[in-house]
């Protein structure tokens, strides 16, 4: 009898231990975590320049060092706006995981195509006033993302740090940017406090720019050059005819000045694609709501200087403004 009852445990504890198995190894099947899964994220890029490029190229290698694996397609719509809602149309269509929409208009397709799909801004001046977020501390819906606004007080001072008889500084923009509009106003008030005159131009297409760049060399004594897509697609014109004048030239981000513009103490646009990288982490992999990320400008700012430019101008590199500056030659 004892061994009957021995047996009988001793089968009971094997099909214990073969059904705990089983279940075991259905769970795995069905468990995945971080690495295992690839999400897909639609990149659309509202135009080609050194800027918005760099906001891709850190948010690519922002997701690598994160860890997270993507599977991306990008789209640019070379600076034509009705292109980039049919990109984001797309996207919807596709059911993308994430969408990464680089420059303000890309991101305003984005959010007219779905209020479902999540969605991550870069290159944004004003995300409140482009009604892209409610707040930027609370952004409410599917959307979120970094704002390019750059410290624009330290960057019109360096003007009158390197010459103080500058008096009016110009300023080329986008009239169809509501962005643009923004930072010349800004500048604007800015500009009276510490003694400098904005003159601005507006110009409505790329080819608009050579004329504009004519007129203004000749009512300024520097140009500022402020995160703008259309102008930024043209920044070689803009430094070289500053150039030829002679004129100190400050620019809103440093990809401007690898173009040759003189200096910034400004944004990297690297920097801000890592940390639009680091919100679609938290969504994809942390499962938070883009509503529940604060929206952000950049973390960090850095002065760079371009010293062709600088040897160009005459200027002395031993000059107080460029102790502290990094070195970019273009």
């Amino acid at each position: 009898m004892k061994k009957k009852i021995v047996k009988l445990v001793s089968l009971l504890m094997v099909s214990m231990v073969i059904f705990a198995g089983c279940s075991s190894s259905g769970s795995n099947e069905n468990t995945v975590t971080a690495n295992d899964k690839v999400f897909k994220v639609g990149i659309s890029q509202l135009a080609e320049h050194p800027a918005l490029d760099d906001a891709r190229r850190g948010f690519e290698d922002g997701l690598k060092e994160l860890g997270v694996n993507v599977e991306i397609d990008y789209q640019n719509a070379q600076g034509d706006i009705p292109t980039s809602l049919s990109i984001a149309q797309k996207f919807a269509r596709d059911e993308v995981d994430l969408i990464y929409a680089i420059a303000t208009p890309a991101a305003q397709s984005a959010k007219q195509a779905t209020g479902d799909i999540p969605i991550i801004f870069s290159a944004v001046t004003d995300p409140v006033e482009a009604e892209l977020v409610a707040s930027m501390e609370k952004p409410g819906a599917n959307v979120t993302g970094t704002s390019d606004l750059s410290p624009m007080d330290r960057q019109l001072q360096l003007f009158k740090d390197l010459d103080e008889s500058i008096e009016k500084v110009g300023i080329i923009f986008n009239t169809n940017e509501a962005n643009s509009q923004i930072q010349v106003q800004l500048a604007e008030e800015i500009g009276a406090n510490i003694g400098l005159e904005i003159v601005s131009v507006g110009i409505s297409t790329i080819n608009d720019i050579p004329q504009a760049l004519d007129s203004l060399v000749k009512k300024v004594d520097g140009i500022y050059t402020i995160t703008d897509n259309m102008v930024a697609s043209a920044i070689y014109l803009v430094s070289e005819k500053a150039l030829e004048n002679k004129m100190i030239t400050v620019a809103g981000e440093d990809s401007h000045v690898k173009a040759g513009i003189l200096i910034t103490d400004g944004i990297s646009y690297y920097e801000l694609g890592k940390q639009s990288a680091q919100m679609a982490k938290e969504i994809l992999v942390d499962g938070k709501l883009p509503a529940d990320i604060p929206s952000e400008t950049a973390k960090n700012t850095t002065k760079v200087f371009n010293e062709d430019t600088l040897n160009a101008l005459g200027l002395d590199k031993n000059h107080p403004v460029f102790k502290d500056a990094v070195k970019i030659e273009d």
